[in-house]
Formats: structure tokens, sequence, C-alpha cells
């Protein structure tokens, strides 16, 4: 297999996304990883852009050892000597130039003739040569620059001893067929093109970053650059993982590979992200919370009897432990009944069937339900409480200036429905005042509590009381997504086993006397 070398960029050009700014510190932590992760490049970070973050590439180049670290300069003597600074103590250093080609750049940005932009690059390389062993040369929006211009920018890059020439779409403009017919044509058109390697830098402003560098790929580039997570200017870089693996997947197809430790993705991904305020989009391939997530229930079935049914590469791959199948309002029985037995309950089809209902009325309520909430649903099925009183439907009103006011109605003894509305010191006191209202029951409230049973906004609440009628006391529990649903909920099952415990009393009363 060809070796594809990687070069990242998620120190400077990633850093570059608008609302990051990584101190020191966080630059070494990200460079540790990167260097576990075994990328063969890092580009540390623009040392002219200011003294701190030549310092911050500093503290980098003399920190990894197993990496080229590399400094970004402009086709400028000042530049090049902040990077000669900047990379002192570093085992393998490497100066990244650039200078645009491009015709629009050429007229509005550097005001400079074809005749100017070749003879500004060759003095930037001749003067970096004479401090740096290994060099880089990138044309900055290659990817409009004229074809003929470009292979003589090339010619002259090799010519004057550049180790890497970089072939950048810098603003993301090409189409794959587009950009792997540059690296192509330079091939065959630029004498001494196998004395470099050819680099590819893509841009995602239309959303072709990764389809175009394996374009690149396929047509002889050796080396891609990027950033973890494809973070970057604008809509953000190439994203190294997935490059890496889609070369992995379709190792037949491309015959090339990175020498990558693809199980050091996943916990790379999440640093990165922590450390930028990046958030990482659920639907983001290879390491987005959904990448190896299953919630249809035709696809957790498939899942449940051949994996490779809905997933082209093992979570395992990346560093994760194994794929999820997220239990939700589309999750079928299979899947249910598979978690329940990884939780180490065995139900009865009956008792299977009705536990299978309760989780579809949660799942209506919840964009996910966590193993806790099905230990909670299991548990409040466990608790056989004869039900005198049943919840219908609860209505609470609360304003800061107002007076909250309740409404419940209740399904009991009577042929039809009880409503009763009250008012009281908050939400909770006001539905239980209704709750006594609609009951006719006087009782003592000995103890509320509220606890969360899973994670998140909408997170189910379980309420704990303790009810007491004289010397009977009882305790309730109710479970929700709503904790004022719960707190109804849990009342009415304290004061049914208050009920039931009452007519136990009653009778070894009459017993006794």
């Amino acid at each position: 297999m060809r070796k594809i070398y990687v070069f990242d960029t998620t120190l400077r050009d990633g850093e570059q996304s608008p609302g990051v700014n990584l101190n020191t510190r966080e630059k070494l932590e990200i460079a540790y990883q990167l260097e576990k992760l075994g990328v063969d490049r890092m580009e540390a970070g623009f040392p002219a852009a200011s003294p701190g973050d030549l310092a911050a590439v500093n503290a980098v180049a003399r920190a990894v050892k197993n990496v080229t670290v590399i400094g970004l300069s402009r086709s400028r003597e000042s530049d090049i000597d902040a990077v000669r600074e900047a990379l002192k103590g570093a085992q393998d250093p490497c100066i990244h130039l650039f200078l645009a080609t491009s015709p629009i750049h050429r007229q509005h940005k550097l005001r400079m003739e074809k005749a100017q932009v070749l003879e500004t690059a060759q003095a930037a390389i001749r003067y970096a040569k004479k401090y740096f062993g290994k060099l880089e040369f990138s044309l900055e929006d290659a990817g409009r620059t004229e074809l003929d211009f470009m292979a003589e920018v090339v010619s002259m890059a090799v010519r004057e001893g550049a180790n890497v020439v970089n072939i950048p779409d810098t603003v993301g403009y090409l189409y794959p067929s587009e950009y792997g017919a540059i690296f192509k044509y330079l091939k065959e058109q630029v004498p001494g093109i196998e004395k470099v390697q050819l680099s590819a830098h893509c841009h995602n402003d239309l959303g072709m970053a990764t389809a175009n560098t394996l374009a690149a790929i396929q047509n002889g580039a050796d080396q891609i650059e990027g950033t973890i997570n494809g973070i970057g200017e604008r809509a953000g870089n190439t994203a190294i993982e997935e490059v890496a693996m889609a070369l992995e997947t379709r190792s037949l197809l491309f015959e090339a590979k990175t020498s990558l430790k693809l199980s050091e993705i996943s916990r790379t991904s999440r640093l990165v992200s922590k450390l930028t305020g990046m958030a990482v989009p659920g639907n983001k391939a290879i390491v987005g919370a959904n990448a190896f997530a299953h919630e249809s229930g035709i696809h957790q079935d498939g899942m449940l009897k051949e994996k490779s049914t809905y997933e082209i590469m093992t979570p395992e791959t990346i560093g994760l432990k194994e794929s999820k199948l997220v239990l939700g309002k589309h999750s079928g029985r299979h899947a249910f009944r598979d978690k329940l037995e990884d939780l180490g309950y065995t139900l009865a089809e009956e008792e299977l069937n009705a536990a299978f209902a309760r989780f579809k009325d949660l799942a209506d309520k919840k964009k996910e339900v966590s193993d806790e909430d099905i230990l909670a649903l299991l548990e409040d099925r466990l608790i056989d409480t004869p039900e005198v009183f049943r919840l219908k439907t609860i209505y609470v009103t609360y304003g800061n200036e107002a007076t909250p006011t309740a409404k419940v109605v209740l399904e009991g003894p009577q042929e039809e429905p009880v409503t009763v509305s009250a008012e009281g010191n908050g939400s909770v006191d006001a539905i239980y005042n209704a709750i006594d209202g609609a009951t006719g029951e006087a009782v003592n409230l000995d103890d509320y509590s509220i606890k969360s049973v899973s994670h998140g906004k909408d997170a189910q609440g379980e309420v704990h009381v303790v009810l007491s009628q004289g010397p009977i006391a009882a305790q309730g529990r109710g479970l929700s997504v709503d904790i004022l649903e719960a707190s109804a909920r849990a009342y009415l099952d304290a004061l049914n086993k208050l009920i039931e415990k009452r007519k136990t009393y009653t009778e070894r009363e009459r017993a006794q006397s």
C-alpha cells in the first residue's frame, strides 16, 4: 500500500476558526495527542502572527519528539526569521512558505504580475533553505490559478529544493474531478516532479473537502493536509479522520493508507472539541455522536442479526467500545427486549408487551431513553399498588405574580371522573390540595423529595413522598419527564397505599376488640 503522509494543521488553520483561541498549555495538550494519533507532520502555528503564537510554537517544537513540527511563513524574510526562532529546539523542524498565485489574488491582494510572484517566491525559498533542511511551499488559491502558471511556479519550487509542494483549494471552489486533474497535470508536465511530494489542502466551503482530497490521492498526491473534526476558516478544512477512515474502509479502491493509529481518533476528536469549544455535530462522519448509533427499529433489527447490514466500519476501529442501539420512539420490540436482557431482565410475553407500551409512551416525550429510564420503568412495574384513585389529567397555572392553581381529573370509585381545582403556595401545593379535594382524604405530607433518574434537560424525575393519616404512614413514588406530573403520581401512589394499609389496620383493630 502506498503511504499517504498526514499533515495536521489543527493548531494553525484549525485555530483560525472564528471564536477559537488556544493558549500554550492547550496547544501542548493537543500536540501530545496528535503525536499519539501518529500524524507525520504538525503545523504548530504562525510564529509571525504574534509573540504569543511564536512562544506557543516553540513550546510545541520542544515538546514533541516523533513528529515533524512546522511553522507557517509568508514569503518574507521577517516571517522566515520568526519561524527560525520558533522552531529552535525542534527535533525535526520544517518551514511552510506560501504565496498566492491566482489571478484574483495577484490583482487584488498582492498587486503583482506573474513575474513578480515567481521572483518573490523564489527569493523566499532560497532564503529559507539557508536555515531549514525541510521546506514546504504552498501556492495559495492554486485551485483558481491558470494551469500553465501553476506548473511554472511548481517547477521553480522543485528546482530550488522544496521537499513538498502544496496545491491548496483555498476557498473550497473545485469539484473532485477538477482538483484531481490538477495533480495528474502536474505529474505529467513538471520536470523533476518525482523529487518532491505533492500535497492536497482543501477547504469545505461547498462540502467537498474530503471528496477533493481523496480525488487528489487517486491522482498521485503524497500528502494530505487537514484538521481534526474538520475545523478551520469559514466552513473548515478537510477532516483528517474522514480521509483516514475512507482509505481504511475502501483500501481496495485507493490502495493507499495513512500510518495513523486509528484507535486514537475518537479520543483526539473529543479533546479538540473540548479545548476549542467547537462541538462536533451529532451527524458528523466518523466522530459524531450518531455515527455508530441506530434508532430505527428496522436498522436495529438488522444490527442485532448482522452488524455489517448497516455499518461499513466498526466503532472499535476509532477507539469506541461498541455501536449504540439508541432506544427512542422509532425503536422496535426486538431492540427493547435485547436491552432488557442486557440489563438483566427476562420478561414473559404479557409483561414485555406492557413494559414496551410504557416505554413507547415515555419515548414520545423524550428524545432518547437511557438505561436509567428503563430501569425506573421496570422498578415502577414491580410495585403492585391497588389503584383506588388514578390520575387522568392535570393542569397547572403558575406565574411569579399570580397564585398557583391546579386542576386534577381523577378516576376512582365513582362512575364518572372527578374534577377539582385548587390554589396553593406553590404548584406542588396546589396539586396536592386539588387531589385532597377530589379524593376527600385528609392526610399529612411528612416528606417530599425529588431526584433525577437519567440525564439531560428531558431527564425523568422521580418524586418520593411520605403521607400519614393518624398512626398510618405510606410511601409513594412517581416518575415522569414532567416533575409536576411525577409529584401528582407520587402523592396518589402513597395515598392508594395508605388506603390499603388503613383497611388492614381497621381489620386488625376489629379483631383485637
